[in-house]
C-alpha cells in the first residue's frame, strides 16, 4: 500500500516540474503513461484521477494544468467520467469566482460525457463507477438500490444535466418552485486565489464571461436531448423514476418560461428543452416490428368511418373490429347462465382494451358502445316466448348498464389523471372525456334504423321527446306536469325514439345537462300549449314526494310508472322498513314494479334495496326465539314473486347483485325450510301463504343462480377456478365476501364501492355455507345424489317415515311392504304430512326412486307416475328441485329402459315431429350443418326415450303456463333443456314436439333449443359451424367478396319476426347459445388456431402482390388492398379471441399459451398458397393478434383488474415468454415457417408493449434480459430495448448498456 501511495506521489512530483518547465502537455501526458506502463498498473488509473483534479483545483489552476488533464483524460491515463464527477463537485461551487474553469469543465463535459460506447469499455469501468457513485453520492440521493454499472450511469448522467440546470436558475436569480431534492449544492462560493487567473483582474470582463457560461450551460443541456444516446438513457429515468422526473421537469419549466439567457442560447435551444420535458408517443411504445408492406396500415386503416350507416354493421370495416364487444353483449343477457361479476365491469374491461387495441379515440370508443348496446336491442325487438330473457333485459343493458359503464369509465379517467403529488389535470380529462360522450350522442342521430324503440319502450321513449318539447316551449314545467307526462300514454307524433331515452338516462346520471334537449334535431316540434287531455294533477312520484298517502289510487300509478331518482326510491324502501306491515308490503309490491323493470335511471338503487329488504335488520330489542324474518314473511313472499320473472333475475345478474341476492335467498330457505307448513299468514288480498310458499319461492329462485342438475366436475378444472358462469353456492359466498375487502386500490373501483356497500348493508362479517347447517346438508345430499346412485335409506328412522309418508299421501297403489310399524302407518294414513320443508327434501330422491321403480316394473302406470309427482309438487313446490335433480341424474347413468312415445302410455310427438325437423332444418340452413333425420322416430317406430326423461317431460307438460308456475316451469325448462340435450339424438327434438304441443307459443324458444342439439353430439358439427362464424364475418362464404362485419355474425337473433317466420339463425348466436353445453371445450383451441389460419390463408389468397401499394378503391375482380387485408386478419384473430375468452376464459387461453402454439411453432408445416411472401407474414402476425387481445379479453389490459384471472396471468405469460426466449436463444427446434415466426414474435412483443406494458413489468428479470438477449441475436435491438425499458427498475441496467452499445448517433 505504502508502494503504490509512494507510486502515485513521484507521478504527481513528476508531472508538477514538468508543467511547472511549461513543457508540452501530450508529451508530459505519454511519459506519465509509459512510466505507469513500466510498474504494470493498469490504465485507466482511477487513483491518480483525485490526485491529478485536486492539483489542477485549485493547488496550480493555470492553462498548462488544465491541457494536461484533458491529455490525460484523452489518452485514457484517468476515467474521464471519474474526472468529470470529480470536477463538477469542486469547479461549480466557485464558477462565479473562476468563471474560466467553469468554462473548461463544460469544454471536458461536452468532449467527454457523449462518448460512451467508447469509456464504458474501459478496463475497472465497473471500479471506476463504483468511485463514481461515492464521490457523486448517487445512489444515496436517489434512492437507488441497483448499483449496476448502466443504473449509475444513467443517474450520473442526469446529475450532469440536473447541475446544469440549477446552475442556471441560480444564476439568472431564479426560484425555483420547490426546494431541489438533491443533495449537492451549485450555489456559487467565492474563495481567496493567488496570482494571475488569465487576466479576470476586470470585474466586468468575469460577469460577461459568467453570461456567457450560463449560455453555454444551457446549450449543453440541449445537446444532452439532442444527442440520440443520451436522450434516450435521460427517458428512461421519465419512464421510471416520476419523482426526480417531475421535480427535474419543473426546473426545466422554469428555465423556458423566465431564462433569458436561454432566448440568447443557439437556435433550437428552447426546442431542445422543450423536447426533453414532453411526453412523445414515440418514447411510449415500439411500433411492431413486421413486414415493411404492414407499416402502412395503420394510416390507411384510420381514414375509414367507425360505422356504415347501415347501422347494423353490415361489411368490414373499423367498426367490425369492435366484434368482440357485440359477441360480449349478447352473450350477458343469455339466460341459461347468470354471472356472479357485474357487466359494468365486464363491459368496461372489454371497452379498455378494444380501445388501446384497435387505437380509437373516447367519441369512437363511446359512440362503438352506444352502437353496440342499440344493435343488441335491434337483434330481439320482439319477446321470443319461454324461459328465456325478453326484450327488457336488452333495454336495461342500454339504458342502465351502458350509462353506468360510461360513468365508470369518465370516472377511473378522472382519477388516474392525477399523480401522487396532486399535479393532474382533472378537469381537463373529465373535460376531454365529457366532450367525447357528446360527440357520440350527437352522432348517434345518424342511425335511424338503431333508434326505433321495441314495444316496452315506445311509450318510455314517447315521453322522452315529449318531456324534452316541454321543457324547450316552456322553461317553467311544474313537477306535477312531469307526473301528467309519465302517467299517460303519449301519442306517436311526438316521435320518442331510444336516443331520447339515451339522453334522459344520461341527464339524471349527471352525465349530460339539459342543453341536451337543444341540440339540433333532437326534437322535431314544439309545445306552446299542454294538451287539453293533459291532467292537471295525478297521482304519482312527484305528489307522493311532497307527502302523499299511499292510497289504492297512489299504489296503482307507483307501481306502474317508473321512478327517475334515488330519493323516490330510498323513501319507498324506508317506507319498507319502518312501516306497519301492510305498508311494507305496499312499499316491496312498488319496488318490484316499474321501478324495477324500467326504471333504467334507478335500477341499480332499486335492486340494492330489492337485496337489503331481503335480509331486513333484526329489530333492537328481540327477545324472540325464532328468526325476526318470519315477521317479514308477507313482504319476502312479495318480493320473491316480484323478481322471480327470468328478466328479473337477469336484471340482477347484470348489475352484479347475485352473490348477495344469494346471500339473502340462503338465510330466507333456513329459516322457513325449518318451519312448519301451519305456519301461514294474510296478505291484504285476502291470499294466505304458509311457510312452505316462502321457503319454495326463495329456494326456485336460489337455484336458478347455478346449475344445480349438472355433475361438480364440470365446476372447475384442475387448479383452475369455475368456466365461464358455472357457479356453485361456495363459490357465489366467495364473491359476495370478497367485496367486504376495502383496500384503497378497490376504494377507487366505483362498482367496487357499490358491492362493498351492498355487502355491508346486511353483515360485515363473511357467510360461509356452514352458516345455514339445513341448506349445507341438503346441498351434500343433492351433490351426493348426483355423483353416485342413491343409498343410505335406514329402516325406521325418521327419513324413512317421512318416505312412507309421501308415498302413501301420493302413490297409494306403491306397497312399501313390511310396514309393521305403528308409526309408519299413522304416517301413511295421514294424508299431507306436518313436516318443515328440509325434512321433505331429505326424502323425496327417495320417494322419486320408489316411483320410478315402480313405473319401471308396472306397479305405477305412466299417468300415476306423473300424477303422483305432481302432486308432491304441489304439496311442496320446491320439491320440484330435487325430482329434477334425481331424474336427470338417473338419466346419465344409463340404467333405466327406453319407453315408447305411442300416444297411450306415454304422450306422442308423431303430429309434430315433422314440423320440428323442418324448422330445425330452416335455423340451421346458414351454417352447412346436416340435421340428422327424425322420421324414423315418428313414422316407422314410435319415438322413444329413457323413462327418467319421459317421466321428466310428462311431468312439466301437467303443468299450466300461468303465473303461478312460470316461476318453476323457468327452473324445470333449462334443466329439461339439458337433460334431454345430453340423450342421445333426437330426444331433445322429441321433447321439443311434446312441448310445443302443450304450449304453441313456445315454439320458437322449444325448437331453437332443439336446433342447439345437433351440435352437442358431433365435435365436427361445432369446428363447422366455427368456419361459418369465420366465413361470414370475413366475407369469405360463397360469393367472391361478401359483406361479412358484425351483421352477418350476428343476424337478427332466434325470434319468428323477420320474413314471417322461422328464419335461418346466424352462426354467431347459434355458437353464443350452444358453447355453454359442450361438456369438453378442449378441443376449441386447435379448432380456432387451425380456423384462423385458413382464413389468414384465404385473405391472403384475395391479396394479389401488385395490390401491396394500391388504395382500397378501384381494385377489381375481388382483389383486395393491403388495407383490407389486415382488417380482415385482425378481424380473424379478434373473432378467434372471442371464441376462446367467452368460450373456455382462463382454461383456454392457459392451455394455448402453454401447450397448442409451443406445439404448433415446433411442429413441421408446409406453407401453401405463398403469395409473393405474404402469407407466411400475415399468419404470424394473426397468431400474434390472437394471444394478446385473448389476453386482454381474459385479464384485462392493464394491472387494475381484481379478478382472479388476472391473478394468474404473470404465471401464465411467463410460460409462454420462455418459450420463445428458448426458440430465439436457440435451445428448441422450430418447425415452421422462419418468416411466421418472424412476425410472431415481433408481432406479440409488440403488442404487448405497445397495448399491455404492464404485463411485461410484471415479469421477472431474468426472463426480460433472456427475452432481449435472444432479440439481439435475431437482430432486433430497437425491440430488445423496449422490452428492457418497461421491465421496470431491474431492467435499466441492461437498458442502458444496450442503448450505448446499440444507438448511432
Amino acid at each position: 500500500m505504502e508502494a503504490c501511495s509512494k507510486l502515485w506521489d513521484d507521478v504527481l512530483s513528476q508531472t508538477k516540474v514538468a508543467i511547472d518547465k511549461g513543457s508540452d502537455s501530450l508529451w508530459v501526458a505519454l511519459q506519465v503513461s509509459s512510466y505507469l506502463s513500466s510498474y504494470g498498473v493498469t490504465l485507466p488509473c482511477v487513483e491518480l484521477a483525485t490526485r491529478f483534479v485536486s492539483y489542477v483545483c485549485w493547488e496550480n489552476n493555470v492553462s498548462n494544468s488544465w491541457k494536461f488533464l484533458e491529455k490525460v483524460m484523452a489518452l485514457k491515463i484517468v476515467p474521464p467520467f471519474l474526472v468529470l464527477g470529480l470536477l463538477s463537485q469542486r469547479v461549480i461551487h466557485h464558477r462565479h469566482s473562476c468563471p474560466a474553469a467553469f468554462r473548461l469543465y463544460m469544454e471536458l463535459l461536452k468532449r467527454y460525457v457523449f462518448s460512451l460506447k467508447e469509456n464504458i469499455s474501459l478496463p475497472n469501468h465497473q471500479h471506476t463507477m463504483k468511485l463514481l457513485d461515492e464521490v457523486l453520492h448517487l445512489s444515496q440521493i436517489f434512492g437507488s438500490k441497483q448499483n449496476e454499472d448502466g443504473v449509475l450511469l444513467m443517474l450520473f448522467l442526469l446529475t450532469c444535466t440536473w447541475q446544469l440546470v440549477d446552475t442556471a436558475i441560480e444564476d439568472e436569480g431564479l426560484f425555483p418552485i420547490t426546494e431541489s431534492i438533491l443533495k449537492w449544492s451549485v450555489k456559487s462560493q467565492e474563495m481567496e486565489l493567488d496570482g494571475d487567473i488569465y487576466g479576470e483582474q476586470m470585474e466586468s470582463y468575469g460577469y460577461r464571461m459568467q453570461r456567457h457560461n450560463t449560455i453555454l450551460a444551457i446549450e449543453l443541456i440541449g445537446q444532452f436531448v439532442e444527442n440520440k444516446v443520451t436522450s434516450r438513457i435521460l427517458f428512461l429515468v421519465r419512464e421510471n423514476m416520476s419523482m426526480h422526473w417531475e421535480s427535474f421537469v419543473q426546473r426545466v419549466q422554469l428555465l423556458i418560461e423566465n431564462s433569458s439567457a436561454l432566448r440568447n442560447a443557439k437556435s433550437g435551444s428552447i426546442d431542445m428543452l422543450k423536447q426533453l420535458i414532453s411526453v412523445p408517443e414515440q418514447i411510449k411504445s415500439r411500433p411492431m416490428q413486421l413486414s415493411s408492406f404492414l407499416k402502412s396500415h395503420t394510416a390507411r386503416s384510420r381514414s375509414r368511418p367507425l360505422i356504415n350507416s347501415a347501422g347494423l354493421c353490415v361489411g368490414i370495416s373499423q367498426s367490425a373490429l369492435w366484434i368482440p364487444l357485440d359477441m360480449l353483449l349478447e352473450d350477458a343477457i343469455d339466460g341459461s347462465q347468470v354471472n356472479a361479476t357485474s357487466a359494468v365491469e365486464i363491459i368496461k374491461s372489454l371497452v379498455k382494451s378494444l380501445q388501446r387495441i384497435n387505437d380509437s379515440s373516447w367519441h369512437e370508443t363511446f359512440l362503438a358502445l352506444w352502437i353496440a348496446a342499440l344493435r343488441l336491442v335491434q337483434r330481439e325487438r320482439d319477446d321470443t316466448e319461454g324461459p328465456v330473457p325478453c326484450v327488457e333485459t336488452r333495454l336495461s343493458l342500454l339504458l342502465s348498464i351502458t350509462p353506468l359503464v360510461v360513468a365508470d369509465l369518465i370516472g377511473e379517467a378522472d382519477s388516474c389523471s392525477q399523480d401522487e403529488h396532486g399535479l393532474g389535470r382533472k378537469d381537463q380529462v373529465s373535460g376531454r372525456h365529457c366532450e367525447a360522450l357528446i360527440y357520440s350522442l350527437q352522432k348517434l342521430q345518424d342511425y335511424e334504423c338503431l333508434l326505433t324503440p321495441p314495444k316496452p319502450a315506445k311509450s318510455a321513449a314517447n315521453q322522452a321527446a315529449a318531456k324534452a318539447m316541454m321543457f324547450v316551449s316552456m322553461t317553467d314545467i311544474e313537477t306535477a306536469s312531469l307526473d301528467g307526462i309519465r302517467s299517460m300514454e303519449m301519442p306517436i307524433n311526438y316521435a320518442g325514439t331510444l336516443h331520447h331515452l339515451i339522453i334522459e338516462t344520461c341527464i339524471a346520471r349527471n352525465l349530460l345537462d339539459t342543453s341536451a334537449y337543444y341540440w339540433p334535431g333532437y326534437i322535431n316540434r314544439h309545445i306552446n300549449e299542454l294538451p287539453h287531455d293533459f291532467p292537471a294533477q295525478v297521482p304519482g312520484w312527484s305528489v307522493f314526494m311532497k307527502g302523499e298517502p299511499l292510497t289504492p289510487a297512489m299504489i296503482d300509478a307507483l307501481v306502474s310508472t317508473p321512478a327517475c331518482s334515488y330519493a323516490e326510491i330510498e323513501k319507498v324502501f324506508d317506507i319498507a322498513v319502518g312501516g306497519s306491515n301492510e305498508e311494507r308490503i305496499t312499499a316491496a309490491t312498488i319496488l318490484c314494479g316499474a321501478s324495477f323493470i324500467h326504471g333504467w335511471n334507478v335500477q341499480e338503487h332499486t335492486a340494492y334495496f330489492i337485496t337489503r329488504l331481503l335480509s331486513p335488520p333484526a329489530p333492537v330489542e328481540d327477545s324472540d326465539s325464532h328468526s325476526h324474518l318470519i315477521s317479514y314473511a308477507p313482504m319476502i313472499n312479495i318480493l320473491l314473486v316480484g323478481i322471480a320473472p327470468v328478466d328479473s333475475v337477469q336484471i340482477f345478474s347484470l348489475h352484479g347483485l347475485v352473490p348477495e341476492l344469494a346471500a339473502s335467498l340462503m338465510t330466507i330457505c333456513e329459516v322457513f325450510g325449518s318451519c312448519l307448513p301451519n305456519i301461514t299468514w294474510s296478505l291484504p288480498t285476502g291470499e294466505e301463504i304458509s311457510a312452505h310458499v316462502v321457503f319454495s319461492n326463495a329456494f326456485a329462485l336460489l337455484l336458478k343462480l347455478w346449475r344445480f342438475n349438472h355433475p361438480p366436475l364440470e365446476y372447475g378444472f384442475g387448479d383452475l377456478p369455475p368456466v365461464g358462469s358455472r357457479l356453485t353456492l361456495e363459490y357465489l359466498l366467495m364473491v359476495r365476501n370478497s367485496h367486504l375487502v376495502t383496500l384503497d386500490k378497490q376504494r377507487k373501483n366505483p362498482s367496487r364501492r357499490r358491492f362493498a356497500k351492498v355487502a355491508y348493508s346486511s353483515t360485515s362479517k363473511p357467510i360461509f355455507v356452514d352458516s345455514f347447517p339445513k341448506l349445507k346438508f341438503w346441498y351434500r345430499q343433492h351433490l351426493a345424489c348426483i355423483a353416485s346412485p342413491l343409498t343410505g335409506l335406514v329402516n325406521e328412522t325418521t327419513v324413512h317415515h317421512t318416505v312412507d309418508a309421501l308415498l302413501g299421501m301420493v302413490f297409494t297403489k306403491i306397497s312399501r311392504g313390511n310396514q309393521s310399524s305403528k308409526s309408519s302407518s299413522s304416517l301413511v294414513n295421514d294424508p299431507r304430512p306436518n313436516l318443515p320443508a328440509w325434512d321433505i327434501l331429505e326424502a323425496v330422491p327417495f320417494v322419486a326412486a320408489a316411483a320410478l321403480t315402480g313405473c319401471a316394473h308396472g306397479r305405477l302406470s305412466p299417468r300415476e307416475l306423473c300424477t303422483g309427482l305432481k302432486d308432491l309438487a304441489d304439496y311442496l313446490p320446491a320439491t320440484v328441485v330435487t325430482i329434477v335433480s334425481y331424474l336427470s341424474a338417473e338419466v346419465t347413468r344409463g340404467v333405466w329402459k327406453s319407453v315408447f312415445m305411442n300416444g297411450t302410455d306415454w304422450p306422442s310427438p308423431a303430429a309434430n315431429l315433422s314440423n320440428v325437423e323442418e324448422k330445425i332444418k330452416k335455423i340451421l340452413a346458414a351454417t352447412g350443418v346436416d340435421v340428422p333425420s327424425l322420421a324414423a322416430a315418428g313414422e316407422s317406430s314410435p319415438a322413444v326415450l329413457p323413462l327418467p326423461l319421459a317421466a321428466f317431460v310428462s311431468l312439466t307438460i301437467t303443468y299450466k303456463l300461468d303465473k303461478a308456475s312460470q316461476r318453476f316451469l323457468d327452473l324445470a325448462g333449462p334443466a329439461l333443456e339439458s337433460l334431454a340435450a345430453g340423450c342421445p339424438w333426437p330426444c331433445m327434438p322429441i321433447v321439443a314436439s311434446l312441448w310445443t304441443q302443450k304450449a304453441k307459443q313456445w315454439r320458437d324458444y322449444l325448437i331453437f333449443s332443439a336446433s342447439r342439439t345437433v351440435f352437442l353430439h358431433n365435435p365436427d358439427t361445432i369446428v363447422q359451424l366455427l368456419r361459418s362464424c369465420f366465413n361470414v364475418t370475413l366475407g369469405l362464404n360463397n360469393s367472391i367478396r361478401s359483406n361479412g362485419g358484425i351483421g352477418a355474425l350476428l343476424g337478427h337473433g332466434i325470434g319468428s319476426h323477420f320474413n314471417g317466420g322461422i328464419s335461418p339463425v346466424a352462426p354467431g348466436v347459434l355458437y353464443l347459445r350452444v358453447y355453454r353445453f359442450i361438456t369438453d371445450i378442449m378441443f376449441l383451441r386447435d379448432a380456432v388456431v387451425s380456423l384462423l389460419i385458413q382464413a389468414v390463408s384465404d385473405i391472403a389468397t384475395k391479396t394479389a402482390p401488385g395490390n401491396l401499394q394500391k388504395p382500397q378503391n378501384g381494385l377489381k375482380n375481388g382483389n383486395l388492398s393491403l388495407a383490407e387485408a389486415l382488417t380482415k386478419v385482425r378481424l380473424a384473430a379478434s373473432l378467434g379471441a372471442s371464441i376462446i375468452s367467452l368460450t373456455g376464459g382462463l382454461r383456454l387461453l392457459q392451455s394455448l399459451l402453454k401447450e397448442t402454439l409451443p406445439s404448433w411453432f415446433m411442429s413441421n408445416h408446409q406453407s401453401t398458397g405463398n403469395t409473393a411472401g405474404m402469407l407466411p407474414t400475415l399468419t404470424g402476425y394473426a397468431l400474434a393478434c390472437l394471444v394478446v387481445q385473448c389476453g386482454a379479453f381474459v385479464w384485462g389490459i392493464d394491472d387494475s383488474s381484481t379478478s382472479a384471472a388476472s391473478k394468474r396471468r404473470p404465471k401464465i405469460i411467463k410460460c409462454h415468454l420462455d418459450f420463445i426466449s428458448s426458440a430465439l436463444n436457440g435451445k428448441i427446434s422450430l418447425g415452421c415457417n422462419d418468416s411466421i415466426w418472424h412476425a410472431y414474435y415481433s408481432g406479440v412483443l409488440s403488442l404487448m408493449l405497445k397495448l399491455a406494458p404492464s404485463w411485461i413489468f410484471e415479469m421477472n428479470r431474468e426472463i426480460v434480459i433472456s427475452l432481449s438477449q435472444g432479440l439481439r441475436k435475431c437482430k432486433e435491438e430497437e425491440l430488445a430495448l423496449a422490452l428492457l425499458r418497461v421491465g421496470g427498475i431491474t431492467t435499466l441496467g441492461p437498458a442502458v448498456q444496450l442503448i450505448v452499445e446499440t444507438t448511432g448517433l
